[in-house]
């Protein structure tokens, strides 16, 4: 079985504590390395021999978007990691950007962390999902 692992790349302390408390409760998830934003991301990615399951990144960020990373991150060695945008925004023209630009999948952030570890199960298990994912709790 494949150890499964993650990348969050998220500014907010309250989201990555969530995301991590998610993913406590999401089977077959058994590490996740974070960073506050974009520039410190691609220091992980040239830094780092870890190559994550999939790649989570939030769009309003400091130093550098969540686009601008995303772009980074299809142009490093870590270009065929699905990236799974997580964020606040649900505006249309955010998510056809990102799926212009590599993204895997679209994720607005859900207010619950039951919900969002529903999500996670679900991406990590391999199921087949829509590229956008939005929750209502």
């Amino acid at each position: 079985m494949s150890i499964r692992s993650c990348f969050l790349i998220d500014d907010d302390d309250d989201d990555r504590e969530i995301f991590a408390l998610a993913l406590e409760n999401a089977h077959g998830v058994s590490r996740c390395i974070m960073a506050k934003n974009g520039v410190d991301a691609v220091k992980i990615v040239n830094e780092a021999d870890f190559i994550p399951t999939y790649i989570f990144i939030d769009l309003n960020m400091p130093l550098m978007s969540g686009k601008e990373c995303l772009l980074a991150l299809k142009k490093s060695r870590l270009s065929s990691v699905p990236v799974i945008v997580y964020t606040t925004s649900s505006n249309c023209k955010d998510v056809e950007e990102t799926k212009k630009l590599g993204a895997a999948h679209y994720l607005v952030k859900p207010t619950s962390v039951t919900a969002l570890t529903g999500i996670l199960s679900d991406i990590f298990s391999g199921i087949t999902l829509p590229y956008y994912l939005y929750t209502e709790v």
